[in-house]
């Protein structure tokens, strides 16, 4: 807890997300790995983040990339072992910093122990652990439903002729979370990792945990349309957002609370009314639902201003807001929005209620990168080519320099670097007008004014063309004001205002033309004077 105000370190802090075969590779084989996070530290400190958050560590056939977890107590060898792991927890919490891993309770891999033994026979004692069901009469699949990643949710095994149910990929068989065995394998998986240190998880894919009992068909989607997911054809009724799930959450927290000061954060792409579940009865579930509207919401002032008061009323009482502007399986923020509103959408991020999530590269305004179909590497993308639907082009390495391969790898990058652009650490670091610099100055704001990160929130208004709100803290006034036009917008008159703190314009705040223009692309913070 922060001494000063009470409050958790979770609320005061800003969380970084590291896909970590992308981030550093230090032993040549192409592959991002625990060394590499570890030597890498220092930028994450310049930068000015509390929290790293690791996508999955554990040994995997890498079908998806580690979240196809075949030992959920190990280190996979291409990141490391359980030695590194251990020293870069301890260099983590040395420098101040925490540690959320990613934990994938939904499936594993078809190579796990437990699945081996559960299809092993009908007789097995782990075939109870997964989901398997007769076929149906004619030998089709017991129902209709459609895997994430394209085609039938169910495959036949034919040594024991049934199916098996797979919200996502064949190799990523479900977990049957109604099995009291399963529930309490998982939860002893979150005490291994919570008794070595960790300091919180991100779980993965949770609305998916459970699915109807009586194995409904979902109804028809009759919003889907030519090139859409094949997997929206279908309104998934019976296969997402079951309430059991709720139980199961309140398990994992109960976990959690049995060690001090640890983090639960669950990942669902649910509407606002729905994700509220997510915090618990009486805030026993989730500390950080996930909240990624921002990513989906028009990036227009009026539905961004539509989106923060419905979010903020739905909040449960006590509940703590948090906001997500991109991650490992959406678009960069700078290809959606375009580099310069890239800028502003960094400041929204960093100064609304709430705790922020950025994603590696975002600081560096990364975009996404064309990936060449010989270089596709995305099981989504290779079950459903042509749609656009991989996530390779935001998977890329990190470019730390003008190096060969950004100085991400001496080897051959499991992804291609994207050459095509100059968004690197090295460069960016020594240049005050860069994108990393303005994420800097942010982060040491948001530090440095308490009403950036604990303060209320308070709508002032919006136009066609600028968003305006203010931060309040003890007294503190603080306004934030964002162009998302690209002319230059006049303020409107208000309360008296002191001066401004920070600009993401690239020439900063020293050559301001009049305190109530806000140039193109431009965001602004400014004191109220009270």
């Amino acid at each position: 807890m922060s001494a000063s105000s009470g409050a958790a370190w979770w609320q005061t802090g800003v969380i970084y997300q590291i896909y970590l075969r992308s981030f550093q590779d230090t032993d040549g084989d192409g592959i991002g790995d625990l060394n590499g996070v570890a030597c890498r530290l220092s930028h994450l400190l310049e930068l000015g983040v509390d929290a790293i958050w690791l996508s999955p560590i554990f040994p995997s056939p890498m079908a998806d990339f580690g979240y196809d977890v075949a030992d959920y107590c190990g280190i996979d060898p291409i990141f490391g072992t359980l030695n590194d792991f251990d020293r870069l927890l301890g260099k983590v919490h040395r420098l101040g910093l925490k540690l959320i891993l990613d934990f994938v309770p939904n499936h594993t891999s078809d190579q796990h122990p437990w699945f081996l033994e559960s299809r092993s026979s009908r007789s097995s004692p782990k075939r109870g652990w997964y989901i398997w069901r007769d076929p149906k009469p004619d030998g089709a699949p017991p129902n209709n439903w459609i895997s994430e990643f394209g085609g039938s949710a169910w495959s036949f095994d034919e040594a024991s002729g049934q199916y098996y149910y797979h919200a996502y990929l064949a190799q990523q068989p479900d977990l049957n979370w109604r099995n009291p065995d399963v529930r309490a394998a998982m939860l002893d998986v979150l005490r291994f990792w919570l008794s070595r240190g960790v300091d919180g998880f991100r779980v993965d894919a949770i609305h998916h945990l459970f699915e109807d009992e009586e194995l409904r068909d979902n109804p028809i989607n009759p919003g889907w349309r030519q090139g859409m997911s094949p997997a929206r054809r279908l309104t998934r009724l019976h296969t997402m957002d079951q309430p059991e799930v709720h139980d199961a959450i309140a398990a994992m927290r109960k976990v959690a609370d049995e060690y001090d000061d640890r983090l639960m954060i669950g990942e669902a792409y649910l509407p606002i009314d729905r994700l509220m579940a997510y915090y618990g009865v009486d805030l026993s579930g989730f500390h950080l639902p996930f909240n990624f509207h921002l990513i989906s919401t028009p990036w227009q002032p009026a539905a961004i201003a539509h989106l923060i008061r419905n979010y903020e009323a739905a909040l449960p009482s006590g509940g703590w807001p948090n906001w997500v502007m991109g991650n490992h399986d959406r678009s960069r923020v700078a290809s959606r929005l375009g580099p310069e509103q890239a800028r502003v959408a960094a400041m929204l991020l960093l100064t609304l209620r709430g705790t922020p999530t950025i994603y590696q590269g975002e600081e560096l305004g990364m975009q996404d990168a064309r990936i060449s179909p010989e270089h596709v590497q995305d099981p989504w993308e290779r079950n459903v080519p042509g749609l656009g639907l991989g996530r390779d082009p935001v998977r890329t390495p990190m470019r730390w320099s003008a190096d060969m391969h950004g100085g991400f790898t001496t080897g051959r990058p499991w992804l291609p670097v994207d050459a095509t652009s100059i968004a690197d650490v090295c460069r960016q670091g020594g240049d005050p007008t860069s994108s990393l610099s303005l994420y800097k100055r942010l982060l040491r704001l948001r530090k440095a004014e308490p009403a950036l990160s604990l303060g209320s929130y308070l709508e002032v208004g919006h136009s066609d063309s600028v968003l305006i709100y203010e931060r309040r803290y003890d007294g503190r006034r603080l306004q934030v004001a964002l162009n998302m036009s690209a002319d230059t917008q006049t303020l409107p008159l208000a309360l008296p205002i002191g001066k401004t703190l920070l600009s993401t314009a690239q020439t900063g705040i020293a050559a301001r033309d009049s305190d109530r223009l806000l140039r193109p692309h431009e965001g602004i913070i400014r004191e109220v004077q009270t």
